[in-house]
């Protein structure tokens, strides 16, 4: 017997998807599908344009079937509003909900419902590294946890107040919380962080992860440290060109605005692009609350 010919590579599951639709609807049509797509566990993201919707059953059956997943959301425009809620419609599935496992912790949520950012992992993951054991931390905006689960599960912070105003985030929030076993040390909120009720002068950091700019938190955020000092993690978006420098001024200039005095210079990092032309940056600055 002749030895089996050598297989090929593998075709990537959009190319896949693509040579399907090319039987169907010729391979013109079918190189009009977009290659990206984002996986969140058993669910699956996709920027199809309209043009393509009179086949958009059958192509997020074969994405499913290719990729193995249950569930096929379109992005259908921008997030709304300063719940930043997704503007998703089903393709494909029954169930939104699901789940993400990220160097070590697991994250529950529903993508039709709340916001996923996959570009933000290796931030997740820095945010905790950034916690010390014993630490106090508040998270102005924590959503499903994003920075409040890895402070308490990686950074092994003391006490996390985790405040959020979406009550459906904050629902996810306390799941997480106990699928990672911190929900003794984290503190769930619901209420408009402006106002609810939270522990002054005494954090050791304070997360500022909301977008298109934290900057006028940092207000709120600073007679929240403690009274030696504590570092706030600021996220905002710039112009690309000179991101990072045009981040580091502004949240110098709001930590002054707030009464507060620097103990160190603000040190930005990119996260990731935020459209065209713009940078998500977050800038990390050691502060005590009030003047010298």
């Amino acid at each position: 017997m002749s030895p089996a010919a050598p297989r090929g590579p593998r075709q990537p599951p959009m190319e896949r998807v693509r040579a399907a639709f090319a039987a169907r609807a010729g391979s013109e049509t079918a190189a009009r599908i977009p290659a990206g797509y984002v996986r969140l566990g058993r669910v699956v993201l996709v920027r199809w344009p309209a043009a393509l919707r009179p086949h958009f059953s059958f192509l997020a059956g074969e994405l499913a079937s290719v990729l193995g997943a249950e569930t096929v959301l379109r992005v259908a425009g921008p997030v709304d509003g300063e719940l930043r809620t997704p503007r998703v419609e089903l393709l494909f599935g029954e169930t939104t909900e699901t789940e993400v496992v990220e160097h070590g912790i697991r994250w529950r949520f529903d993508a039709a419902r709340l916001m996923f950012a996959a570009g933000n992992r290796t931030e997740r993951e820095r945010a905790g590294r950034l916690v010390h054991p014993g630490q106090k931390v508040v998270d102005l905006f924590a959503g499903i946890g994003y920075f409040a689960i890895p402070a308490a599960r990686l950074g092994g912070a003391a006490r996390v107040v985790a405040v959020d105003r979406n009550p459906v985030a904050v629902a996810y929030l306390e799941e997480n919380a106990r699928l990672n076993r911190v929900a003794d040390r984290v503190e769930p909120l619901v209420g408009d962080n402006r106002t609810v009720p939270l522990p002054t002068g005494e954090a050791d950091h304070v997360f500022l992860g909301y977008l298109p700019s934290a900057l006028p938190w940092v207000e709120r955020a600073v007679p929240l440290l403690a009274r030696a000092g504590g570092d706030l993690h600021v996220h905002t978006v710039a112009d690309s060109r000179g991101a990072v420098a045009a981040a580091e001024g502004q949240v110098e200039r709001a930590v002054e605005a707030a009464g507060g005095t620097l103990l160190g210079r603000p040190r930005g990092r990119e996260v990731k692009p935020y459209g065209p032309g713009r940078t998500h940056v977050v800038v990390d600055v050691r502060v005590r609350p009030g003047r010298c």
